[in-house]
């Protein structure tokens, strides 16, 4: 196992702020890999916004689910349970949990209306779409933790686990009550957590490729929040090999 040493600055007031900020800015990747939840959260935002722009009644019929499951099982499942194992090697727990359930669940979606579409099932009735409802209750308490957990990380995340929590709620209630207005509201906010994943993605994918913060994610590091500010400085072998060097 590779260890690196600390410099040490003796004596001297700027020696040590300058070493304070190289510990708490620098970070050593002994096996390097990109974020994974710019794959996820890229994944999700398109699922998502498919599914959530039919509940608002922007488009289609209680069929959509149809045409929307293909792309719903592979951008939200497939793409976002690969970035959930992903983060897993990267040790970063809420994205683990995060698109690791939520990219099962798509996977799950897509299954169930593959029965509808051969006929194997029917997604009509009380019965029917309360049990459906039931689906998201664990879904909407599980994201909200996430939620919570995220605010300590940086706040974009925090608001795209906020919204889709409160509004996997939102579609519980509609297909458990009957009340279209409840599933309408869901889909609305639904589409603003797909809206604030693409933000979120966008920023961490800008971020590696200049190098610097593009687009702030509300991180509780000042100089994480401020375009074109270096917030964290990788130590790699200049001359290194992929996976060594940062890159391909």
């Amino acid at each position: 196992m590779a260890t690196a040493s600390e410099p040490r600055h003796v004596g001297s007031t700027n020696g040590t702020a300058e070493f304070d900020r190289w510990r708490s800015s620098t970070r050593v990747f002994l096996q390097p890999i990109a974020a994974p939840s710019v794959l996820g959260l890229f994944g999700f935002a398109a699922a998502t916004f498919m599914v959530a722009t039919n509940l608002a009644g922007w488009y289609g019929n209680n069929m959509s689910g149809l045409y929307i499951f293909p792309f719903a099982a592979t951008f939200g499942g497939i793409a976002q349970f690969a970035a959930g194992l992903w983060a897993y090697r990267a040790r970063d727990a809420i994205a683990t949990a995060m698109h690791g359930m939520w990219g099962t669940f798509w996977m799950a979606y897509g299954i169930l209306w593959l029965l509808v579409a051969a006929g194997d099932l029917k997604l009509t009735g009380h019965g029917a779409l309360t049990a459906f409802a039931y689906w998201f209750w664990p879904l909407a308490v599980i994201t909200a933790f996430g939620c919570v957990a995220a605010v300590f990380e940086n706040l974009g995340l925090a608001s795209v686990l906020g919204t889709l929590a409160t509004g996997s709620a939102f579609v519980g209630i509609g297909y458990t009550t009957g009340i279209h207005g409840w599933l309408v509201a869901g889909g609305w906010v639904l589409f603003a957590s797909s809206v604030l994943a693409v933000y979120t993605a966008g920023s961490m994918m800008l971020k590696w490729a200049v190098g610097r913060t593009v687009l702030p994610l509300g991180e509780w590091r000042r100089e994480a929040n401020i375009p074109l500010e270096e917030p964290t400085h990788p130590i790699e072998y200049h001359y290194g090999e992929p996976g060594i060097k940062q890159g391909q």
